[in-house]
């Protein structure tokens, strides 16, 4: 019987272009501030997988992602938190960062549900966010309307982007059969989707054209 030829429907590979597993485990741990090293598994090709595994490998990455980008706020909230001015922006920043910390640890429960161990692969999308709320700081004079508002729209991206994808990542463990995972994130999603509107009534109504917080 003929074998199938499933796997030359692809463009062919080179095997010569494609790096021992332990020297793609060193690179990409090094690209990867997180001190859990991406395992090989982490490293597969989706073409190599089958359907469904190729979903539940983008589930498992997707959820290593958003518990890189978690992880990071861990770090970027309090210099925010710091930089801000008005009382409300900062009272919402440093509430938002207890919830952050909620929020890594579900992220450790969720990984523990699809059974593997805790493990991050860098965000570039949050890292770039990150960067440019701190080019708002280091643009605008401290005690300002235009900082406080220039931090809420680079905070409102990252809400933004958070909520993007624990919508995708719900739906994704939804399809998979996973509702327990995606019942212990729509928990996190309605709290940045809440965080986001606290931004932005903030914008709205305590920050003034003056260096004073409307009443």
């Amino acid at each position: 019987m003929a074998k199938s030829s499933k796997t030359n429907s692809s463009t062919p590979r080179n095997n010569a272009s494609y790096k021992d597993s332990n020297e793609e485990s060193q690179e990409a741990s090094t690209l990867n501030p997180s001190k859990y090293a991406p395992t090989k598994d982490a490293l597969m090709d989706l073409k190599q997988l089958g359907p469904e595994d190729g979903l539940l490998k983008l589930l498992e990455d997707s959820v290593k992602d958003i518990y890189w980008a978690e992880n990071a706020l861990l770090i970027a909230l309090p210099k925010m938190a710091k930089a801000a001015n008005a009382s409300s922006l900062v009272d919402a920043i440093l509430s938002h960062l207890e919830q952050t910390k909620t929020h890594v640890d579900r992220l450790k429960l969720v990984f523990d549900m699809l059974g593997k161990k805790p493990q991050a692969i860098k965000c570039d999308a949050m890292e770039g966010l990150m960067k440019e709320g701190e080019s708002v700081i280091e643009d605008t004079d401290a005690e300002t309307p235009a900082r406080d508002l220039g931090i809420i729209m680079a905070s409102q991206k990252v809400e933004h982007y958070e909520i993007s994808s624990y919508t995708g990542i719900i739906k994704l463990a939804q399809k998979l059969g996973h509702t327990d995972v995606a019942d212990m994130l729509t928990q996190t999603l309605e709290e940045e989707t809440a965080s986001e509107a606290l931004l932005a009534d903030i914008a709205d109504t305590k920050i003034s054209f003056s260096t004073e917080e409307t009443a």
